[in-house]
């Protein structure tokens, strides 16, 4: 198991066309790996998310089970000129270590963006409709929902009293996007229409994406483990379920 940082350049065409859609920089994250069944149902997990610190500084984090090549991100999306053998344009480092020490009661700072939904239905004759969670107060109340199930608790916050669970939590929702593109078939190559033989276009994808960060304690680091390496929540294929600990600041 490997944890990847790669910093994109966002000053490169080619890093401005790959960030316009999750499913450029899913196709993109993929090609890091050869060697990958195409049938997406038989491929091993893997995960990504694409942290905005500022406009200008965005970093991508991908968890794998392999060790990436992403030596085509370096030269679409970084900075080739610098690359060289020990500092090639992005770290990998051992994963499982780090998750094999995590215990019960640990404390740590942590980051999630998620694509936090719930099914809805306006009546008893109508199917149940997944829908998103839109204000940060629901987007919290989802989050809650995910805790014991992946086995850690929210801290308490500034007001731990207070009815209001975005006072009484230590974690901040904020950086909301609405996404929309169109969903490109997973065995298409770049730039190709769908009139190729086998494909066809599908209707556009939307979803709502939230960003987590707060302070949690470990409560169950089996569990935990498994949300780290898998993933929280739905649309994973589109940056989303990517759950990193640091040390609490």
């Amino acid at each position: 198991m490997y944890l990847t940082r790669f910093r994109i350049n966002t000053a490169r065409h080619g890093a401005r066309f790959l960030l316009s859609s999750p499913q450029r920089w899913h196709a993109a994250v993929l090609a890091g790996f050869p060697g990958l069944p195409t049938d997406p149902a038989a491929r091993p997990r893997i995960l990504w998310r694409l942290d905005h610190i500022a406009r200008t500084d965005v970093h991508a984090y991908i968890v794998s089970p392999d060790r990436p090549d992403l030596t085509h991100l370096v030269e679409q999306a970084g900075w080739p000129a610098l690359a060289q053998p020990d500092t090639p344009g992005w770290e990998t480092r051992h994963y499982r270590p780090f998750l094999q020490r995590l215990a019960k009661g640990d404390r740590w700072a942590f980051r999630l963006t998620a694509n936090p939904v719930h099914s809805i239905r306006r009546n008893d004759k109508e199917p149940t409709k997944r829908t998103a969670h839109l204000t940060p107060r629901h987007q919290l109340g989802w989050l809650l929902e995910q805790t014991t199930k992946h086995g850690f608790e929210l801290l308490p916050g500034l007001v731990p009293d207070d009815e209001d669970p975005l006072n009484r939590y230590s974690v901040i929702v904020h950086d909301r996007r609405d996404l929309s593109f169109r969903k490109r078939p997973e065995n298409a190559a770049p730039g190709t229409g769908p009139k190729n033989e086998g494909q066809r276009r599908t209707g556009p994808v939307t979803l709502v994406t939230a960003v987590y960060s707060g302070q949690l304690e470990v409560t169950d680091p089996d569990a935990l483990r498994n949300a780290l390496a898998r993933g929280i929540g739905r649309s994973k294929a589109y940056g989303c379920g990517l759950l990193t600990l640091a040390p609490q600041g």
